[in-house]
C-alpha cells in the first residue's frame, strides 16, 4: 500500500475518531505482536473505535483505501494473529466492553467484543449463573470467537464455537450484519454464526456476541494424581468418559511440567511425574460419587498420591498454579523463551501420539515440558530456547514442525484452540486438502480486497 493511500486513510480515519486514532510509538508497539515468538510488525496506525457504527466507518473508509485492518482484542494469542503484517489499521475493541443484556431465564448474555471472560463473570456472579470456556488468559469474548477458543472447561461445556448463540458482524466493506439467534436451534438457512467463529478476523469484525451461559453448581471437588507413566494416565481418562464421567476439567501435565511446577509453586510439593489435575461439579451426592468411580479407576491403573480439594482457596491455589503452567515451564531455563505449539487427536490416540512426541523432543535435545486438556485430546508443548542462539531456534521450528505432522499422522489437527494465525498456515493444505481451497473461495467473496487480516488463515493467488 502506498504512502499517500496510508496518509488518506489516517487522515479520513481522523476526522471520525479523533484522538481515538493513535499513531504513538509506544500503542504501535504494543500492537505489533501477541503473546507468539513471532516478528512484530508496526501498524501504521491504531483505531479505538466505541460503537457499531464506528466500526463500519472504518471499514468503509479502509476498504475504499485498500487498506489493511487487523482486529484486535487483548493481545493474548498464540500463533502471530494479529501481527499486522502489511501495516495497515489495527483495530482495537478494548473500548466495546459492555454487557449490553444478560438473560437469567434463557441462560444466555449479549455483549459486546470487548468485554472479557473474567468481566462477564463477575457481572454474572450474583446471578448464580457462569460464562464457562476458560482459555486461560483474560481474552475478550471477541477474540475468543475469532479464534474459535477452548480451555479446562471444555470437556464438560465445550468450545467457543458450542457457546456461542448469535454474532453482529462488519463486513468489509462497512455492512453490518446479525447471524444467529437467540434460540437454542435453528433449521434455516446457511450457519454463518460458525462462519465467523474461528474465522480470526479474516472475514469481518465481530462486534456483538450472544452466548450460552451456565448455572453455577452446587458443589465443586477438585484433585491431582500422580502416575507412574502417561499411557497409565490416558487410560484412565479414557475408561472415564466411555462410564460416562462427567469430569468438568481433566489436565494431563507430563514429568517436566511437574518440575517446573515445583520450581514456580515452591509449596507444592507434588511427585514429579505425570499428574492429572481434575474436577468435577454437581450436587454434593453427585460430586462424592464421582469422585469415589473415578478413585477406583486411578487404582486400576497404578495412580497414586489422590489429593483433594473441596474448599474454594484450595482449589483456585491448584487451577491458579495450573494456568501458570507457561511460567512454571519456563522457570526449568531461566532466561529462555517459549515456542508454543499445540495439537489434537481422537483421545484414543493420545497416548500413542504423546510417546512420539517424547521421542522426537529427545531427539532434538531441547527441553520442552508437556500439558494437555486430555478429556479433548488436545496438548500443548512449551520448547524452551535461548532466542540469540540460531541453531536452538531451528531446532525447536523443527520440533514444532515434527509434532504437527504426528498430529496429522494420528487422524487429528495442527491446533486444538490455539488457532493458525501466521504459525499453523503453511499445514492447512495437508489438513484439510481440498476443502482449503474452498476457504479461499470463501474469503475472495466476502472480502474480495483482502483487506480483513491479510497473509492470514488462508492464501490468496
Amino acid at each position: 500500500m502506498s504512502n499517500t493511500h496510508i496518509e488518506a486513510t489516517i487522515a479520513a480515519l481522523r476526522d471520525i475518531l479523533g484522538d481515538r486514532l493513535s499513531t504513538g510509538s509506544s500503542i504501535l508497539d504494543q500492537h505489533s505482536h501477541d503473546e507468539a515468538y513471532t516478528t512484530p510488525v508496526l501498524p501504521d496506525a491504531v483505531a479505538f473505535p466505541e460503537t457499531t457504527e464506528e466500526v463500519s466507518l472504518i471499514l468503509k473508509v479502509c476498504s475504499q483505501h485498500g487498506c489493511p485492518v487487523v482486529p484486535y482484542g487483548v493481545g493474548s494469542s498464540l500463533e502471530g494473529h494479529i501481527v499486522p503484517v502489511q501495516g495497515g489499521i489495527t483495530v482495537d475493541t478494548s473500548r466495546m466492553n459492555r454487557v449490553l443484556q444478560i438473560n437469567e431465564s434463557d441462560l444466555d448474555a449479549v455483549v459486546e467484543p470487548g468485554v472479557t471472560r473474567v468481566q462477564l463473570n463477575e457481572e454474572l456472579r450474583a446471578t448464580g449463573l457462569m460464562f464457562t470456556v476458560d482459555p486461560g488468559a483474560d481474552a475478550s469474548l471477541g477474540g475468543m470467537a475469532a479464534t474459535r477458543a477452548s480451555g479446562t472447561n471444555t470437556v464438560r461445556y465445550g468450545t467457543m464455537a458450542d457457546n456461542v448463540l448469535a454474532l453482529e458482524v462488519v463486513l468489509p466493506d462497512g455492512q453490518i450484519i446479525e447471524t444467529g439467534s437467540r434460540a437454542r436451534k435453528s433449521s434455516t438457512g446457511y450457519d454463518l454464526t460458525h462462519l465467523f467463529v474461528g474465522s480470526e478476523g479474516t472475514l469481518g469484525i465481530i462486534t456483538k456476541l450472544t452466548v450460552k451461559l451456565r448455572g453455577q453448581p452446587e458443589h465443586v471437588a477438585a484433585a491431582t494424581c500422580a502416575f507412574p507413566d502417561i499411557a497409565s494416565a490416558v487410560d484412565t481418562v479414557i475408561l472415564a468418559i466411555q462410564m460416562g464421567l462427567p469430569m468438568a476439567r481433566i489436565e494431563l501435565l507430563d514429568e517436566v511440567q511437574m518440575k517446573g511446577m515445583n520450581i514456580y509453586n515452591p509449596d507444592m510439593g507434588l511427585p514429579e511425574v505425570p499428574h492429572l489435575f481434575l474436577e468435577f461439579h454437581g450436587s454434593e451426592a453427585g460430586v462424592a460419587e464421582q469422585v469415589e468411580s473415578f478413585a477406583s479407576l486411578v487404582e486400576e491403573h497404578g495412580g497414586s498420591d489422590f489429593k483433594w480439594a473441596t474448599r474454594t482457596e484450595d482449589r483456585n491455589r491448584l487451577w491458579q498454579a495450573r494456568h501458570n503452567a507457561y511460567y512454571a515451564g519456563k522457570a526449568l531455563r531461566p532466561g529462555c523463551e517459549g515456542l508454543v505449539t499445540d495439537c489434537c487427536v481422537p483421545i484414543s490416540a493420545l497416548a500413542g501420539c504423546i510417546a512420539r512426541t517424547k521421542e522426537v523432543i529427545a531427539q532434538s535435545g531441547l527441553i520442552a515440558p508437556l500439558v494437555g486438556h486430555v478429556g479433548d485430546g488436545n496438548f500443548h508443548l512449551l520448547i524452551l530456547v535461548d532466542p540469540e542462539n540460531a541453531d536452538e531456534m531451528e531446532r525447536a521450528k523443527a520440533l514444532a514442525n515434527q509434532v504437527n505432522m504426528l498430529a496429522l499422522e494420528f487422524g487429528g489437527t495442527v491446533s486444538g484452540e490455539h488457532g493458525v494465525g501466521l504459525g499453523k498456515r503453511k499445514y492447512l493444505a495437508e489438513e484439510h486438502g481440498a476443502a482449503y481451497a474452498l476457504m479461499a473461495t470463501l474469503k475472495k467473496a466476502i472480502d474480495p480486497g483482502n483487506i480483513m487480516n491479510p497473509g492470514k488463515l488462508v492464501t490468496l493467488n
